[in-house]
């Protein structure tokens, strides 16, 4: 599974980091970055998608 962030509609707004910090961070410049995703992260990470607000996570198996 990889996760990706368009950061075109990403407001930032850091729910993902809240849901799944293990893949979801901010970086220096205050943007979303992810990490690699394990299989112990992928139910958070699904749920980190369905719970942005501007529907700018998107996820490939």
């Amino acid at each position: 599974m990889k996760a990706t962030v368009n950061h075109d509609v990403c407001i930032g707004c850091g729910a993902c980091t809240a849901v799944c910090p293990e893949v979801f961070s901010f970086d220096a410049e205050g943007k979303v970055v992810t990490a690699p995703v394990e299989d112990a992260n992928k139910e958070a990470v699904v749920e980190a998608k369905e719970g942005c607000p501007t529907s700018a996570i998107s996820v490939e198996e």
